[in-house]
C-alpha cells in the first residue's frame, strides 16, 4: 500500500506523458485523476493506521541503492506520523487539483502534457516526504524544483512565463546549493545520510567545531544554517522569496498545488524532519524564527496594495510560510506542521476560488476590473469567504487553532528572537485580515466594474476561449464554474472550517507526544505548552483584536468609503510605490546580480570566447588561410609573361643564394 501511494502518480505520468497524444486528452485526464484519488484514499488510510494507530514503519524498496566509498544509500520509505500528515496534504490537494483542472483547462490543446506534469510533480513530492535518508530527500527536492520549472513555464509561448520559470529555477538553485553543502557536512560529521543514524549521532555533536574560513565554528550551527538555506529557497523566505509571486504566470491549478499547499512547504517539512539536528543548534533556530517572522510581516505589507488577485494570495503564501518557520524556530515543531496541515486546505481553497473568479472574468486577474460578483458566482463567493475566514484566524476555523498557537508560542518562548517573532507575527495578523478582506470586497462587492472595463486581458490565458464558445465580448456576463471546479471548492471548504477543531488535540494538545510517536523532536514542547497557557490574556487576545480591526478597516476602505484608498495612495505616494514595487527587491537584485552577470557573460562571450579563443583559434587560423590563398590566387592570372617573370625571379633568388653560400 505504501509503495502504491508513491508510484500510482508516476504510473499516471507514464501513461499520459508518452502516450497522451495517442489516447487523447480525456482519457489522460481520467487516468491521472483516478490514480491520484486512489493514492489520496490510501494516504488517509495510512494516516488513520499510523498517526492515529500503530507504530511507524520503514519499507525497503531497494536494499542498497548505491555505494560510493563510505557512503551507502538505501532506497526506503519512512512511514511515520510526519510522513502520514504530509501524505494526506499532498494526496488530497493534488487529487482535488487534478479534478479541478479538468474544468479549468478543458479547452487547452496540451492537456495530456499538463496532467502528466501534475502527476510527475506529485510523485516527486511524495518521494520527498517519504524519504528515509538525505540523498533520497534531495532526489525528491530537486524533482519538485524541476517540475516547478516545467509547470510555471507550461505556456512556453509566453515570454513572461519562460522568464518566471527560469527565475524560479535559478533562485531555488541558490538555496539548493546551501542544502547540498549541509548534506555534505552532515555526512562528514556522522559518516551517514540515513535519518536513524544521523538522529542517534546528533546529541554527540552538540559542542563539536569545524574549521571554516580560518575560524573554528560550531558544527551544528553551520550545518543547520546551510540546511535552512535550502528551506529559504524552496519555501520562498525573505531574501529568496522573489520567485514565488512571478510563478503565478503558471496556470491557476499549478499555483494552488505547487506554490500554495505542497512544494513550498517542503522547506518546513525538511526542518521538522531534521528537528533532532536543529535542537542542537539554538543559534540556528533563532535565525529560523527571525527569518520566518520577518517574512510573515514583509510579505503581508506587499499584499496590501497588489491589484492582481493571484499575487495577493501568492504573497499571503509567503507570509503564512513565515508563520510556520516562526513556530519551528521556537521549538514548536508540531505547531509549524499543524499550520502546514491547516494551511494546505484554506490556501488551496483560496487559489482555486481565485481560479473560478478568473474563469468567470474571462481570465482578467485585476481586481480593479471586478466587483459585484457575489450574485453572479455565489458558490465561489461562499468558498472564498470560508478561505478568508480561515486564513485570518476567525474563531473556530482551522487557522484560528494553528496560527494563533504559533503567535502564543513565540510570546511564551525565552529563545533569542522569540519576542521579535511575536511582535511581527502579531502585526502580520492584522495585515492579513485587511488584505484578505480587501480581496473579497474588491472582487465580490460594490458596483460591477467589469461592465465597462476591458476584460480578458489577465495574465492567466487559460485553456478555454470564451469568445470562441459563444461568449462574445459585447455580451460579457460572469457565470459560475463547471461542477468539476466547484466540487474541490466544497471539499476544501470543509477542511478549511473543521481541520483545526478536529485535529488540534492530536497535533498540539497535551497528548501530542503519543500522536507524533517520535517523528518530531518534542523535548521542550511540554514546557512550551504550559508557558502558552500562562501568557497574559492581552497577549493572547491581541492577534484576534487585530484581526477584527483589519476587517473593520477593510470594510471602511472598500465598502463604506471606497475613495479612501486612492486618497491615501496620493498622500503617501512614496510608501504606496514602495509596497507596490515589492520593496524594490527585484530591482535591487537586478542591479546587484543580474546585470553584472550579464555583463560578465558578454565579456566572456564576446571577449573571451569570440575574440580570443575563436579569434586566435579556429576562426583565426581559417581567416589567415583565406588571406594567404586570396593572395596566392592573384598569381594565377593566365598571362604567360607573368609566369615567365615569376620563373626568372625565382631563378634569380636561387642564384643569389648559391653565390652567397659559395662566397661564405
Amino acid at each position: 500500500m505504501y509503495a502504491a501511494i508513491v508510484f500510482l502518480p508516476l504510473l499516471g505520468f507514464l501513461i499520459a506523458g508518452p502516450f497522451g497524444w495517442r489516447i487523447g486528452a480525456r482519457p489522460s485526464e481520467i487516468v491521472t485523476t483516478s490514480l491520484l484519488f486512489v493514492s489520496a484514499l490510501l494516504s488517509w488510510i495510512v494516516f488513520i493506521q499510523v498517526a492515529l494507530g500503530t507504530a511507524p514503519a520503514t519499507v525497503s524498496l531497494i536494499g542498497n541503492w548505491f555505494t560510493s566509498g563510505a557512503l551507502q544509500v538505501d532506497w526506503s520509505l519512512r512511514i511515520d506520523t510526519l510522513t502520514a500528515v504530509m501524505l494526506v496534504v499532498v494526496g488530497t490537494v493534488s487529487s482535488l487539483t487534478h479534478l479541478y483542472s479538468i474544468g479549468y483547462m478543458r479547452d487547452d490543446p496540451s492537456r495530456p502534457r499538463f496532467f502528466a506534469y501534475l502527476s510527475l510533480f506529485t510523485f516527486t513530492m511524495l518521494m520527498l516526504v517519504t524519504a528515509d535518508n538525505l540523498v533520497q530527500m534531495f532526489f525528491g527536492w530537486e524533482g519538485v524544483g524541476l517540475m516547478s520549472y516545467l509547470l510555471v513555464g507550461f505556456w512556453y509561448e509566453k515570454p513572461s512565463a519562460n522568464a518566471a520559470a527560469i527565475k524560479a529555477f535559478v533562485v531555488n538553485r541558490v538555496g539548493d546549493f546551501g542544502f547540498a553543502l549541509g548534506i555534505f557536512l552532515v555526512f562528514t560529521l556522522t559518516n551517514s545520510v540515513g535519518f536513524d543514524q544521523i538522529f542517534a549521532a546528533a546529541p554527540g555533536l552538540a559542542n563539536k567545531t569545524v574549521h571554516v574560513f580560518g575560524l573554528d565554528m560550531d558544527a551544528m550551527t553551520i550545518t543547520c544554517l546551510l540546511l535552512f538555506m535550502g528551506a529559504m529557497g524552496k519555501s520562498a523566505q525573505f531574501l529568496l522569496h522573489t520567485w514565488l509571486p512571478d510563478a503565478m504566470e503558471g496556470p491557476t491549478p499549478v499555483s494552488a498545488l505547487i506554490h500554495a499547499a505542497t512544494m513550498v512547504t517542503a522547506g518546513v517539512f525538511m526542518v521538522a524532519r531534521l528537528s533532532p539536528l536543529f535542537e542542537q543548534a539554538p543559534a540556528a533556530l533563532s535565525f529560523v524564527t527571525i527569518i520566518g517572522a520577518t517574512t510573515a510581516f514583509f510579505a503581508a505589507t506587499i499584499a496590501l496594495v497588489q491589484p492582481d488577485i493571484k499575487k495577493v494570495i501568492a504573497y499571503s503564501t509567503c507570509s503564512q510560510l513565515g508563520y510556520m518557520f516562526a513556530g519551528l524556530g521556537v521549538g514548536g515543531y508540531s505547531l509549524g506542521i499543524f499550520h502546514l496541515f491547516t494551511h494546505g486546505f484554506f490556501k488551496a481553497l483560496l487559489f482555486l476560488s481565485a481560479g473560478s473568479v478568473i474563469t468567470a472574468m474571462h481570465h482578467d486577474q485585476d481586481m480593479r476590473n471586478m466587483g459585484g460578483l457575489w450574485k453572479k458566482i455565489p458558490f465561489t463567493f461562499a468558498a472564498m469567504t470560508i478561505g478568508t475566514l480561515a486564513i485570518t484566524a476567525f474563531p473556530f476555523t482551522s487557522g484560528y487553532y494553528s496560527k494563533d498557537a504559533i503567535i502564543e508560542a513565540n510570546f511564551a518562548s525565552d529563545r533569542t528572537g522569540a519576542f521579535y517573532g511575536y511582535l511581527l507575527t502579531t502585526a502580520a495578523a492584522g495585515l492579513t485580515s485587511f488584505y484578505s478582506w480587501r480581496l473579497v470586497f474588491l472582487t465580490f462587492f460594490g458596483a460591477p466594474r467589469w461592465a465597462t472595463a476591458g476584460h480578458g486581458s489577465g495574465h492567466d490565458p487559460a485553456a478555454h476561449d470564451h469568445d470562441a464558445n459563444g461568449h462574445p465580448r459585447h455580451a460579457f456576463d460572469p457565470h459560475e464554474s463547471p461542477l468539476s471546479m466547484l466540487i474541490p471548492l466544497g471539499v476544501l471548504s470543509v477542511g478549511a472550517l473543521f481541520a483545526g477543531v478536529v485535529f488540534s488535540h492530536d497535533f498540539i494538545g497535551e497528548d501530542a507526544g503519543e500522536f507524533w510517536k517520535g517523528a518530531l523532536f518534542l523535548g521542550p514542547y511540554k514546557q512550551l505548552l504550559e508557558a502558552r497557557e500562562d501568557i497574559p490574556t492581552f497577549a493572547k487576545e491581541l492577534p484576534t483584536l487585530l484581526m477584527v480591526f483589519g476587517f473593520l478597516v477593510a470594510v471602511l476602505f472598500y465598502v463604506l468609503v471606497p475613495s479612501i484608498p486612492a486618497w491615501l495612495a496620493r498622500i503617501f505616494r512614496p510608501v504606496y510605490e514602495f509596497l507596490l514595487n515589492k520593496w524594490y527587491f527585484d530591482e535591487l537584485y537586478d542591479f546587484i546580480f543580474v546585470r553584472p552577470a550579464f555583463r560578465l557573460g558578454r565579456l566572456f562571450w564576446k571577449g573571451g570566447d569570440g575574440a580570443i579563443i575563436d579569434g586566435l583559434g579556429p576562426d583565426g587560423v581559417a581567416a589567415r588561410v583565406v588571406d594567404v590563398t586570396a593572395r596566392a590566387v592573384r598569381l594565377e592570372s593566365g598571362y604567360i609573361y607573368h609566369y615567365a617573370f615569376a620563373m626568372l625571379f625565382g631563378l634569380a633568388l636561387a642564384m643569389t643564394w648559391y653565390i652567397a653560400e659559395g662566397v661564405r
